[in-house]
Formats: structure tokens, sequence, C-alpha cells
């Protein structure tokens, strides 16, 4: 997947594993940051370029549909060859006492957007024969997850849409891969009120680890990605119990985790 003549176009580029992303991928490929802070999004334009690599900006509320319209396009060029998405958010709490404006903006951005931008990049990448498609999904997207219901569902279309297209497009040369972190050192959680120092130490992987393992997995061409031994179990131990289970277990963790201090939906784009 490495093609300095191409660009990884990559969405939430300002921080997290958007960002890291772009500082693993600058030594390969040539790229596009797509992002709401502009600031943040021209630091990280400096730091790859430094690397002698090519970054375009493009500030971006993917929520608009005149922004999302321009990120679009440019993922239909035929210069992309590594397509990542990555943006989301998450909230945490009792489904009908969150802001259902946030919920209804994660199925916008986790599904739709996704959609969109999937399909403009593929089409091209399969008439090229040639091309790759990273969609950040989730653990979440092992079982259903009280508390964090909308992001939990929402990172499930991702995981079997992600799986889905895959299949379709393997013998074309393009390659779909859906990522699947656990509890990742991020801004995420603080963000969407759950406290990180509730959940184990040996939960948590690193945006560095997350990212290292999403390329590594890409290069052999697998299709799930579950960074880190502990998340590879929990799915698995997922996708083998019970619904009713697993959702009771996952219940009670989020439940465990959520900050005695935060209101309800606090969104973490």
């Amino acid at each position: 997947m490495r093609n300095r003549e191409k660009f990884a176009l990559i969405t939430g580029a300002s921080s997290g594993l958007g960002k890291e992303f772009a500082l693993q991928l600058s030594d390969h490929f040539n790229l596009v940051l797509v992002g709401r802070n502009a600031e943040a999004l021209h630091e990280l334009a400096d730091t790859c370029s430094a690397q002698h690599t090519l970054c375009e900006v493009m500030v971006a509320d993917l929520s608009n549909p005149t922004d999302l319209a321009r990120v679009e396009a440019r993922a239909a060029k035929p210069n992309v060859g590594l397509l990542i998405n990555n943006a989301g958010f998450g909230t945490a709490g009792l489904f009908h006492e969150l802001p259902l404006e946030a919920e209804l903006a994660q199925v916008d951005l986790h599904v739709a957007v996704v959609t969109r931008l999937t399909h403009a990049a593929l089409k091209t990448m399969v008439a090229q024969k040639e091309g790759g498609i990273i969609n950040v999904s989730s653990i979440a997207a092992f079982q259903p997850a009280p508390y964090s219901a909308t992001y939990a569902a929402t990172k499930t279309f991702v995981r079997y849409f992600s799986e889905a297209i895959a299949e379709e497009v393997r013998s074309k040369g393009v390659y779909v891969q859906a990522l699947c972190p656990g509890f990742t050192h991020t801004e995420f959680h603080k963000r969407a009120a759950i406290s990180k120092n509730r959940i184990p130490e040996f939960m948590w992987s690193t945006v560095d680890e997350v990212v290292d393992a999403s390329l590594r997995a890409l290069e052999r061409r697998q299709v799930v990605c579950i960074p880190g031994a502990v998340n590879k179990v929990l799915a698995t131990l997922s996708d083998t119990a019970p619904t009713a289970l697993t959702a009771r277990v996952t219940g009670n963790l989020f439940r465990f985790g959520l900050a005695k201090d935060a209101g309800p939906g606090n969104p973490a784009l």
C-alpha cells in the first residue's frame, strides 16, 4: 500500500488516531488532511512536510453538506490511493436523557459520511485496480453497548459494511479494512465524559500501537483489525456469548466508567 505518488486522505486528522495515521504514513504517501481545526491541521502539515511529504489541508465540517461534497470530490480523484474514514465521536449516558441532536449527528457521521466517502473513493480505485480504505469502527461493534447505544450501533454498521465491501472488491486490487480499536489514549473519552482512571490500565492502547497494527494488517490484506490481545479476546467472547449477557456486561463496564461529574451527552468531535 506504499505509494509516494498517491495521497492518503484522512478525516479527523487534527488529533488522536487521525493525526497518528498522518505521522506514520508521511514516509509512504502524500497526505490530504481533513478536519475542523485549521490550526492543528496546518501544524500537522508542517510536521509531515519536513519528511518531504506533499500535504493538502482541507478544513471541513463533515456535517455541512457543502464541506462534505468538497471532501467527497477530493476522495474520488485518481491520485487518492488510501482513504481513512476516521472522523467520529461518541456520547455516554442514558439514551433517553442524551440530546437527540448529538445522537443523530453520530448516525450521520458514522453511517452516511462513511458510506459517501467510501463510495466516492471506491469507484475510482476499482477502475484503477488499486487502492485501500480503512474505516475506523470500534471494539464496541461486537456487542450492544448500554450507555453508549448509538455509538456502538453505528460502529457495528461500519464493521459489517466494511467487511461486505471488502469481499466485493477483494479480487479487484482494492482492499478494505474495518479497524476496531478498544480503549485508546486520546481525547475521545474525556470529551465523551468517560473517566479514564476508572478503566483498568491493561485495557488501554496508545494511538501509535493502534495505527501500527492497522497499517500492518492492511499490508496483510486483513479485513478486520482488532489491535491488542485483550481486545481480540473480548471480541471473540462477544461473538460467541448470548447478546443479553454481553449487553449486561458491557453496560456494567460503561456505567462504571462514566465520570461522576459528567452531564448527559458530551460529544467528542
